[in-house]
């Protein structure tokens, strides 16, 4: 039943049993409390034991959920519905919210763990109070489970690492609302949020409704998007349209909707309103305390406790106050006073100890008061005086309701004006506040009913009884912020169009609204009968939107196409949350020239501050704030809002105190306020590259945060020196640079306090300072390539700094045209500045002729003040290099048939008839003449071809020669080998030969080889010892693919290479032709010098000759983050697959494993928007799923589906095959690779896309630019030659590099060498060689060298400074001097007496042998001791200077410390970032086979392994010249450890395939029980491989019957294939030499099986001092019959490549731990001798060596055996017949 009525002259439908009263005074209605809903039969009551385990714990200390959350369980606990729950406040939605996380948290558990990176929850809520009380609810209940909850709120930032560890995020709206826009690494974050939690969504009709909305839209298109499962849940407080909210929050209402009302209070309310009439302001301020007066005490004599709500804290007094004096007057204060109980004697004297003087003086009246101004223990006190009875009345501010669960019985309101900053006025108390606040009334254990009484004066009567008994639809308020949303989704990239905004307004609340009430929103009602669904108008509204925001520059909006595209302007107001009209202020009054008055100015016209008025009665505090402050003129005066603004945010920053209470709040709204509107400006003047400007704005943004004035000591940024110390220091203007010279007691002294220097030397050395230098290389003579080299120079302290590093800026400033040329965000890490580790930057920037005097770097601290630094690039010495000559013209010659080659056979290995335009120009200077060939030309222009022909010269006129072919990679070695077997080897019967690091075939193959193919550093290994390798000699030409990675880091092996032919022709008779082949180059004339080439073979021809033409597009990206970025570029590379290239094959190229898998993530979450998602898979979807079924990778199989295949190195070979072939059979339209493809594999497509031109370089831990020639390759792939007439290429850029990517992509990069940094690598190999033994020799062959060439072609490069002889010569012979003496640091070289000659030394022959670096082997050398057990060799091992490249990528530290946890030997815990430590964690990993973090471990494994062997045999070289017996056994444990991967120290039966640790037992129990009776094998368990195999006897059912019980069949048969294969060696041994009583030289057999020292037979005599050879014969006795030929190769199912067997042989003295021999061995066919000569010792007597035969492969199956020598005093004569055949021999060996 409702009763309608007049209240405050409007009609309202009132509930019935409504009592009203109306005087002179006041109208008063009063609704009773209403009685509780009757419980239905179905209601059961849900018991928490009744849940599951996690249930209980989170529900532990509650016996049963409430009614309501009851009703609700069953939807919230166990489905994945939407929910909307209306209930009225207090009735528990928190829990019904902790329901659905419960929910959520199981779905994510796996074998009873909880999996918490696969999860976020966040939980909105409108107000900060209950934010924090909000973490602190689900912070407590969810603690027993380990998840983390955190508060991300204004107040409370967190770090992206805080983030990322948090499984729940309590946050407000408008936090939430940012974090999104900004799609950060937060696109993961937002991509792994499962459930959002809405409290209070009847918010959508207040100011901060638009921001839900737009927060619940992007959901539900994120939802929608990418098919993933968010489920929001909807808490709200009764509202009478709550079908329309559920229709926006997309809730099923059948399932999800629950509507409680006001029956369902756990204490049902009573309200009571009263309008106070008069309207005299003073008298109704009486009224209202009277009429208080009166409600309080009818409350009091009742016996309850009341409380007051005010709202402002100094009204708290006043009204407390006011309240005694009336309680006084009347004569009731007695009413009031607390009963004076035991306690309230000692609670009186807390009170009296009270800072708070009214608190004090209120008390004993039997009132308290409780504000958000007061002191957190007061605070305290009160509400704990309250809750125990000794308050009766309490007068609080809103805040109480929010932040503190404490109820009353009853509640009053009075007054219902507050004081809004915001807006700058008092405005009407929310109905949030009502209903949160009325929500205090009735404390459930004690009270029946609770009672809330609001006074308000007469006119807002009427309002408050609507808004209470809810009569009112609420609206949505989205169109006023229209154009900010619309530009926070343009610049997010989620809407492009105008089709995708009318689309993403449908998802608003304004759409649901503008459908149910058209009239509200300005549509007639015919408008809405014509567009039902408001198609047209939500048109108008994008289209009138977009134009606004096009007006101010914020989005560039193209009105014929309907396309949006965002501007740097756009984002940076979408990331500050500015707003449009704000940013159309700044368009107008913001300029490159502006003073710090005039920022003020501009920052408070802001939109923002337009409701802040001024007051009359503020206007002479501001008077005198303005007068004490403000150190700039404030524009406006007190009179202007403006001016008011400016007074306050200089008083904040000067730290100034203001009194009244609404300055208070206005000074703390515009403090919030212009820190990010000061950003925000910052941002937009450096990217309008205003340099000036920008540094000015940076300041103040500091000025801001740091509430200091820049011409204020920077120490004031230390809140631990005291104040009077600081205006000492500057009174005496003691800069820092000064207080860093000073000794702390000359401090001390200048400020009269001695103890106190210290402190303040401290502080100095904390503020970040660092040091640049900068470098300058000119590239070409317009671009400059800039190294800096910036060194931190402070004290590291984490309360200072925090614990991640330190923010830094730099741009390069031109001062004379007063703009930025290039600007970059650094962070300097916490590890850098403490252990002083440099951080290298590499820029470009332009130069411009006439070359400018200078330019400057400048650094500032993005958080201190007074941090800064500034580095001068000098322009006086620069040269800049020689122009580039120009291209060779393409001749419009008649194409030349393939017939040309003269020869039926060769002819018939091309598929077509003529060859293309570049090969008919150089036909005949391959196939005619001799002539070196220097071949540039694009990508695509058949230089493969060109590469063949000049093969097949060789083949016509040198047939007994061989051709070298070198490639960059293994990948293109694969390639051109998988070709060539088929068309050379078998067409033409050549041999083809393939020669890499993981092929390495044995001598004979290569010698008999016609065509060997390689890669630079295996031939450069080869080639290092031409004078003794026929093979290098007969050469007849060398074709090396690629030329053009001279520049790059391998590229001084190419330099080498070629330099050491044209050194090895001059000596040779027999010429080596060279022929190079490359893309297109600038400086091609200096190549064909070096490679002597003369007019005639030089072909460079211009980029744009590709047979396919090919257009580029660039477009730049924001962003500091690589991640964001790269996600920000999805959208844009899905945008021009649909506009460039709809059906033809598209190839994407990105930086890394993990990058495809985002980005083909993200296309399909695009796809699944559109009409056909499966638009790129061109073949049956069950012809797909068959492919599917037989792939390993399970993201390659989602991506499968919809036609994306991924690519990289991470996959697995049969994966990577059946992409392939699906792509290139178009089959699937998208491949997305990573960069190492470009180069790999050829196959082209019709568009490419660059997502992204940098990638994570390990070494340094830095994202590093692509070399320029990668991103050309990838280019080239663009454009099919047989297809297209034309190729397409988009490429997505870092926005500050595409100027350079603009000019470099058009016109081709100049080539330099990057010889110098590892010269002394290359020289060492050549003076181990011979080829260099004096340093004229080095200095001549510097001048073969590509590096001389560019030297004098650009000297200001390579830092040489003038190109005179002299100056070049002394140049050149301080290189050369460097690089020896780095060398002779290194052991590997001697300087002889005359300083002149070069001797090798043992260690440069090693590292030259192992092609190691020589700081690695100088380490070996000071490393290694003679007794390094196995471990300490490990950790040698992975110390190597060749490790330092293992990449260790974004967040993998994490990993490593994970992956360190599992594994036996610790590390130090500092280096997780090391890639030393990697290695070291991946090596132990693949001995234990622990399970790897991620495919991109395995790869690494295979690359640490594949250095790992040559590493460990230097090692053991170094040993053995040394003599170290222990050292050298271990590192043959290394090897083996290697090789197979398992633990020396584990039990040799694990090496078997398929036996782990549990099989064991099977072995020891075996042949236990068994009677002695079986003649021969071995008796009694089995504990390692040799006791096995003679167990087993070659008999493989014996191997069977011991472990069938465990295995199958299949995997038996596996351990068998590995155990017949394994080694067995016998071993004989005979000593040969010259003993005096024997005549002639004879020799001795020694006993191989003598244990018996004692016995005089096992002795053998030898002379003293003289040399003896023993001679070991081995023989191969193996039991297992063999199937299959005997190959040379180890069975190692660990190791990444075929490993031959091979053995060591050691002979040692085990007493002395000396080595007296090694010898390797190789494979061991039928039978082997090795001889080891030796000396005996020169004192007589017995001694006993010990022979150690050391498998290189296997683990276990070592032997040794002891050799008793008896030595007799020397003889003279044997001496001197051993050196007679010495010689005899020698002579007989010439």
């Amino acid at each position: 039943m409702k009763t309608s009525a007049f209240i405050g002259g409007s009609k309202l439908l009132l509930p019935e049993g409504i009592k009203r009263e109306n005087t002179k005074m006041y109208e008063e209605v009063t609704i009773p409390p209403n009685e509780p809903m009757p419980v239905g039969f179905e209601e059961k009551p849900v018991y928490i034991t009744d849940l599951d385990e996690i249930g209980q714990l989170v529900f532990k200390g509650m016996k049963r959920l409430n009614r309501i959350q009851s009703i609700v369980f069953e939807t919230a606990y166990n489905t994945n519905e939407n929910m909307l729950i209306c209930a009225p406040t207090g009735a528990g939605k928190t829990n019904i919210a902790m329901l659905t996380v419960v929910h959520e948290i199981r779905q994510h558990i796996q074998q009873g763990v909880i999996k918490k990176d696969e999860f976020k929850i966040v939980y909105v809520a409108p107000m900060k109070a209950l934010a924090a009380e909000m973490t602190n609810y689900f912070s407590k209940r969810l603690e027993p489970l380990g998840i983390t909850v955190k508060e991300l709120t204004g107040d409370m930032q967190l770090t992206k690492g805080e983030i990322l560890r948090t499984q729940m995020l309590v946050t407000t709206p408008e936090k939430w609302d940012v974090v999104t826009r900004k799609s950060v690494g937060d696109v993961a974050l937002s991509q792994i949020v499962r459930l959002i939690i809405l409290d209070e969504v009847h918010l959508l009709h207040e100011d901060r409704g638009p921001v839900l909305e737009s927060l619940v839209a992007r959901t539900l298109r994120q939802v929608e998007s990418t098919q993933s499962m968010i489920r929001i849940l909807g808490l709200s407080a009764t509202l009478p349209n709550y079908l329309d909210v559920a229709t926006f929050l997309h809730v099923n209402p059948y399932i999800g909707l629950f509507y409680f009302d006001s029956r369902f209070r756990p204490v049902p309310l009573g309200q009571t309103f009263v309008g106070i009439k008069t309207t005299n302001k003073i008298q109704q301020l009486r009224d209202m305390e009277e009429v208080c007066y009166d409600n309080v005490v009818e409350q009091i004599r009742a016996g309850h406790q009341v409380m007051v709500f005010v709202h402002a804290r100094n009204s708290t007094v006043r009204t407390a106050m006011a309240l005694i004096e009336i309680a006084k007057n009347r004569g009731e204060s007695s009413f009031f006073f607390a009963d004076q109980g035991a306690e309230y004697g000692h609670l009186e004297k807390q009170v009296q100890k009270s800072r708070n003087k009214q608190l004090r003086e209120i008390f004993p009246d039997g009132f308290g008061i409780h504000h958000a101004g007061m002191l957190r223990q007061d605070r305290t006190l009160v509400e704990n005086l309250f809750s125990r009875g000794y308050i009766k009345v309490l007068v609080c501010t809103a805040t109480l309701a929010w932040g503190v669960n404490l109820p009353a019985h009853a509640v009053i309101i009075k007054g219902t004006q507050i004081y809004d900053a915001k807006r700058g006025t008092l405005v009407d108390l929310g109905i949030l506040d009502v209903m949160q606040i009325f929500g205090r009334a009735g404390r459930p254990q004690f009270d029946k009913y609770g009672e809330g009484i609001i006074i308000t004066t007469h006119e807002k009567l009427s309002h408050y009884l609507t808004l209470l008994t809810q009569q009112n639809p609420i609206e949505s308020q989205f169109l006023g912020s229209l154009a900010d949303n619309l530009n926070a989704e343009v610049a997010l990239g989620t809407v492009t169009n105008v089709e995708e905004a009318v689309k993403w307004l449908s998802y608003t609340y304004l759409y649901v609204r503008m459908r149910v009430n058209p009239l509200v929103y300005g549509i007639s009602h015919k408008a809405y009968q014509m567009d039902p669904g408001l198609e047209m108008y939500r048109q108008e509204l994008v289209l009138e939107a977009g134009r606004k925001l096009d007006k101010a520059r914020m989005i560039r909006f193209e009105e014929r196409t309907g396309y949006f595209s965002s501007t740097d302007l756009g984002r940076t107001a979408s990331h500050y949350y500015i707003k449009y009209n704000t940013m159309e202020t700044f368009n107008e009054l913001f300029g490159a020239h502006k003073t710090e008055a005039d920022i003020f100015n501009i920052v408070s016209k802001a939109e923002e501050f337009e409701q802040v008025k001024v007051r009359d009665e503020e206007m002479e505090e501001l008077e005198q704030l303005l007068y004490n402050y403000c150190e700039l003129p404030a524009a406006g005066g007190v009179e202007n809002g403006y001016g008011k603004i400016n007074i306050l945010l200089q008083t904040y920053i000067g730290r100034g105190e203001v009194d009244s209470f609404s300055l208070i709040s206005d000074l703390s709204y515009v403090a919030q306020n212009a820190a990010r509107i000061v950003r925000a400006l910052f941002e937009i003047a450096l990217r309008k590259r205003w340099p000036a400007m920008t540094y000015r704005l940076l300041n103040l943004c500091k000025v801001i945060d740091k509430r200091l004035w820049g011409w204020a000591n920077p120490l004031r940024q230390f809140p631990v020196l005291p104040g009077y110390v600081l205006s000492k220091l500057e009174e005496r203007k003691l800069t820092i640079d000064k207080l860093k010279d000073m000794r702390k007691d000359e401090i001390g002294h200048m400020l009269h306090h001695v103890n106190i220097g210290l402190k303040v030397k401290q502080c100095v050395h904390q503020i970040p300072s660092i040091t640049m230098e900068a470098s300058i290389q000119p590239i070409t003579r317009t671009v400059l390539r800039v190294r800096l080299t910036i060194n931190p120079d402070f004290k590291w302290n984490d309360t200072a700094h925090g614990s991640v590093g330190e923010p830094w800026w730099i741009w390069v400033e031109d001062p004379a045209n007063d703009h930025i040329y290039h600007s970059e965000y650094i962070l300097l890490q916490k590890k850098q500045v403490v252990t002083n580790e440099p951080q290298h930057v590499v820029f470009t920037i332009p130069i411009f002729e006439p070359l400018p005097s200078q330019y400057y770097i400048r650094a500032v601290s993005d958080r201190w003040l007074g941090a800064e630094a500034v580095c001068v690039i000098n322009f006086q010495h620069l040269i800049l290099p020689e122009r580039h000559p120009p291209h060779t013209e393409l001749l419009d010659l008649q194409p030349l048939p393939v017939t040309a080659l003269g020869n039926r056979e060769y002819e018939s290995l091309y598929k077509y008839t003529h060859f293309n335009p570049v090969q008919t120009q150089i036909f005949h200077t391959l196939y005619h003449t001799d002539s070196n060939v220097l071949l540039g030309a694009p990508t695509g222009s058949g230089k493969t071809v060109a590469a063949e022909i000049a093969i097949f010269r060789v083949f016509n006129k040198y047939p007994n020669s061989t051709a070298v072919y070198i490639a960059p990679l293994k990948a293109l070695v694969r390639e051109r080998i998988e070709d060539w077997k088929v068309r050379i080897e078998e067409k033409l019967g050549k041999k083809v030969v393939e020669l890499t690091g993981d092929v390495t075939p044995d001598m004979r193959a290569i010698a008999k080889a016609d065509l060997i193919v390689t890669t630079p550093e295996k031939w450069d290994g080869v080639s290092r010892s031409w004078q003794n390798r026929s093979y290098v000699q007969k050469v007849a030409i060398l074709i090396i693919d690629e030329i053009h990675l001279l520049g790059e880091e391998r590229g001084p092996v190419l330099e080498v290479i070629v330099s050491r032919t044209n050194f090895i022709s001059s000596h040779t008779a027999n010429p080596v032709r060279v022929v190079g082949l490359s893309t297109a180059l600038a400086n091609a004339r200096d190549l064909g010098d070096w490679l002597g080439i003369g007019q005639m073979g030089l072909f460079n021809f211009r980029p744009s000759v590709r047979p396919v033409p090919l257009e580029v597009h660039i477009h730049g990206f924001p962003g500091q983050h690589y991640c964001p970025r790269m996600a920000s570029m999805n959208k844009p590379a899905f945008q021009a697959i649909r506009s460039h290239s709809p059906a033809k094959p598209v190839l994407i190229f990105v930086s890394s494993r993990r990058q495809t898998r985002l980005t083909a993530l993200d296309l399909m979450a695009f796809l699944a928007t559109e009409d056909d998602p499966k638009q790129w898979l061109h073949m049956e979807e069950r012809a797909m799923t068959d492919v599917i079924a037989t792939v390993r990778e399970s993201n390659l199989k989602l991506t499968l589906a919809f036609g994306i295949g991924l690519h990289h190195a991470g996959l697995h070979e049969r994966d990577r095959k059946t992409v392939e072939e699906l792509f290139v059979n178009c089959k699937i339209q998208v491949l997305i690779a990573t960069s190492t493809l470009a180069w790999g594999v050829n196959f082209p497509a019709h568009l490419v896309i660059v997502k992204g031109t940098e990638y994570f370089d390990g070494k340094t831990r830095r994202y590093v630019d692509y070399p320029i020639t990668d991103v050309l390759q990838m280019m080239g792939r663009a454009g099919r030659p047989q297809f297209d007439d034309q190729g397409k290429a988009v490429i997505l850029v870092q926005d500050i590099k595409k100027d350079f990517y603009k000019k470099f992509l058009y016109e081709p990069f100049p080539v330099e060498s990057s010889l110098l940094g590892v010269l002394s690598d290359h020289l060492n190999a050549e003076i181990a060689a011979g080829t260099v033994a004096s340093k004229q020799d080095a200095m001549d062959y510097i001048t073969w060298t590509y590096f001389f060439r560019r030297l004098v072609m650009n000297p200001s490069y390579y830092n040489l400074d003038d190109v005179s002889h002299d100056t070049i010569n002394k140049y050149l012979s301080n290189l050369v001097e460097k690089s020896l003496r780095d060398l002779e640091c290194s052991y590997c070289i001697q300087l002889g007496e005359d300083n002149c000659t070069i001797e090798p030394l043992t260690y440069g022959r090693i590292a030259s042998y192992y092609y190691l670096k020589h700081p690695t082997v100088r380490m070996l050398k000071e490393r290694l001791k003679a007794d390094c057990t196995v471990e300490e060799s490990l950790s040698i091992l992975t110390d190597a200077e060749e490790y330092a490249e293992l990449p260790v990528r974004h967040n993998e530290d994490q990993m490593n410390s994970e992956l360190a946890r599992r594994l036996p030997i610790e590390v130090n815990p500092h280096s997780f970032d090391s890639a030393h430590t990697k290695t070291h964690l991946l090596l132990q990993a693949h001995f234990s086979r622990a399970a790897l973090p991620c495919p991109d471990y395995a790869t690494d494994t295979k690359t640490v392994l594949d250095n790992a062997i040559r590493i460990c045999q230097a090692m053991l070289d170094v040993a053995a010249n040394e003599g170290w017996l222990v050292a050298a056994l271990s590192i043959c444990n290394l090897v083996q450890m290697v090789v197979q991967g398992r633990w020396l120290h584990e039990s040799s039966l694990l090496l078997l395939p398929n036996i782990e640790q549990h099989h064991l037992h099977l072995f020891r129990k075996w042949n236990q029980g068994r009677g002695k009776s079986r003649c021969g094998g071995y008796q009694g368990p089995v504990e390692c491989l040799p006791e096995l195999i003679s167990a087993c006897e070659g008999r493989e059912r014996t191997f069977t019957s011991i472990v069938a019980n465990e295995l199958q069949p299949s995997l038996i048969l596996q351990a068998w294939n590995f155990l017949s294969h394994l080694p067995v060696i016998e071993v004989g041994m005979r000593l040969k030499g010259w003993w005096e009583d024997s005549q002639g030289q004879n020799e001795r057999i020694l006993p191989t099986a003598a244990s018996d020292t004692r016995n005089e037979k096992n002795w053998v005599s030898v002379h003293a001092d003289q040399e003896y050879v023993l001679q070991i014969n081995l023989l191969r006795i193996n039991t297992g019959h063999q199937k299959r030929k005997q190959d040379s190769k180890a069975v190692s199912p660990r190791f990444p490549k075929a490993k031959d067997e091979g053995w060591f042989v050691v002979l040692g003295e085990v007493d002395k731990k000396e080595l007296l021999a090694l010898k390797r061995v190789g494979y061991i066919r039928n039978r082997s001798t090795v001889s080891v000569a030796f000396f005996t010792p020169e004192k007589t007597g017995r001694y006993i060596y010990t022979v150690y035969l050391m498998s290189d492969s296997y683990l276990g199956m070592d032997q040794q055996y002891d050799i008793y020598l008896n030595v007799i005093p020397a003889s003279i004569a044997s001496q001197v017949n051993t050196e007679v055949s010495d010689a005899m021999n020698d002579l007989a060996l010439e």
